[in-house]
């Protein structure tokens, strides 16, 4: 099962630094990539292609004209449609079946207030709590049931640079074949 992430109404004075940790989060928890709707946000795309050049992986940003448009064609792509939202479903209500149907996922996280069209148009208006909270954290959350907690265990191709777990202190080692300095 692959998960795409659609960022909604990217404000880029405002929410920078937030959209880029979506994409890290993403990242790190197992997301193919990212598509952000809103203000375009060059440094956006930068931080996250930097981190993918030294710590390894492919995971996509791109700029998007139309949310409308990416969701049908996501669903068209069969697709299972997911709005995060604190209204919705409670997650473990829903998580078994969305695992059990094995299809590709477009999970969508907005900035500010989604327009009602995102829940029509979404299979599954999902909440990770019901109370107010980052779109950060829920993204996070969802990626973690939805993999079973595999990104700690994920390893990234063409990394550069490897954290080495451990009790105490911080190791990362330069990986072989790296010309990373």
């Amino acid at each position: 099962m692959k998960v795409e992430i659609l960022r909604l109404f990217h404000r880029s004075k405002r929410d920078k630094r937030v959209t880029t940790h979506c994409g890290l989060v993403g990242r790190a928890f197992g997301a193919s990539g990212m598509y952000v709707y809103g203000d375009r946000d060059e440094k956006v795309l930068l931080s996250i292609k930097k981190v993918n050049e030294k710590w390894g992986g492919d995971f996509f940003v791109e700029f998007v004209d139309s949310w409308k448009d990416l969701i049908k064609k996501s669903k068209e792509d069969g697709k299972s449609i997911i709005n995060l939202t604190m209204y919705g479903i409670p997650l473990p209500e829903v998580l078994e079946e969305i695992q059990s149907a094995n299809k590709d996922i477009l999970v969508i996280i907005g900035s500010e207030k989604v327009p009602l069209e995102v829940y029509l148009l979404s299979d599954y208006n999902i909440s990770i709590g019901n109370q107010p909270h980052s779109e950060i954290a829920a993204l996070a959350i969802f990626l973690d049931r939805i993999f079973n907690g595999s990104e700690f265990y994920r390893e990234f191709k063409d990394a550069k640079l490897k954290i080495v777990p451990q009790e105490k202190g911080k190791k990362i080692i330069q990986l072989k074949n790296s010309d990373f300095k």
